[in-house]
């Protein structure tokens, strides 16, 4: 069993928190501290964003924080390195890697594969890899244990849900709205009524990310969902944060976002 499976069965129907943060912002001397910080506050899975220099999905202030770890030369060998470092102490906690396909293709799928688990990685979602062409990158990962992650948008046909269904293992990622992370026009009951059909030919837990931004939110896509996934909220503290404060505050939303779930 992943550590990803382990983690929604020990919840044992409770809901999962997965925060996201970027790889290497403000500094990548910071991200194992901040990684840190968010098990502190309750995160069940953790998503580490690669930074990449031509988002598609990401918001102002995802690609902000890209541009920050980019000056930083912050790629995909150093978020290994970086996962690798947290878990000298951690190794419990998923981490799922989630970024674009460039600098996978560009690695290599199997290499990839191969330093993705010896690091401590988990799962990994690629925003950009349909599953029409993620069946190698797929099956590279899952040779050694590896959980490939997918999204599904609410224009995504139940024809290509099908063949998620094929490919993903751990959990899958619904988008919770027409529009990039920290966008804000999220449709609650749209979001329930989504759910409940992927659940005709989805049967691994399923998270909802996109659009939340408060306790209040997070509380009712639980309600729905299997987890909740909160990026642009978290990275916008550390945006705002000196560095010396930031894990407090990421520590403090995340503990207030857990106990609203």
């Amino acid at each position: 069993m992943s550590r990803i499976a382990r983690c929604f069965a020990n919840l044992a129907g409770r809901k999962a928190l997965i925060p996201f943060i970027t790889a290497g912002d403000p500094q990548p001397a910071l991200t194992v501290e901040l990684m840190y910080g968010l098990v502190d506050g309750g995160a069940d899975i953790i998503e580490l964003g690669v930074p990449f220099s031509d988002p598609m999905a990401d918001g102002p202030v995802i690609q902000r924080a890209s541009e920050r770890a980019l000056l930083h030369k912050v790629g995909l060998r150093e978020v290994l390195d970086i996962v690798a470092a947290f878990r000298q102490s951690n190794t419990t906690t998923p981490v799922v890697l989630m970024g674009y396909l460039n600098p996978v293709f560009a690695m290599g799928y199997a290499e990839f594969a191969e330093r993705a688990k010896s690091s401590g990685v988990d799962g990994v979602l690629t925003v950009d890899s349909p599953p029409e062409e993620s069946v190698d990158l797929a099956a590279a990962l899952c040779a050694v244990d590896l959980d490939p992650v997918f999204l599904i948008a609410p224009t995504t046909p139940n024809s290509r849900v099908l063949e998620i269904a094929k490919l993903a293992r751990g959990y899958v990622y619904y988008v919770s709205l027409k529009g990039v992370t920290g966008a804000g026009h999220l449709d609650i009951d749209e979001v329930a009524r989504k759910i409940a059909s992927l659940r005709e030919y989805i049967r691994l837990p399923i998270g909802v990310g996109f659009g939340i931004r408060d306790a209040a939110t997070a509380k009712a896509i639980a309600s729905a969902a299997d987890a909740v996934v909160i990026g642009s909220r978290l990275v916008q503290e550390i945006e705002a944060a000196a560095p010396a404060e930031a894990r407090a505050r990421l520590t403090s939303l995340v503990t207030e976002l857990k106990a609203a779930i």
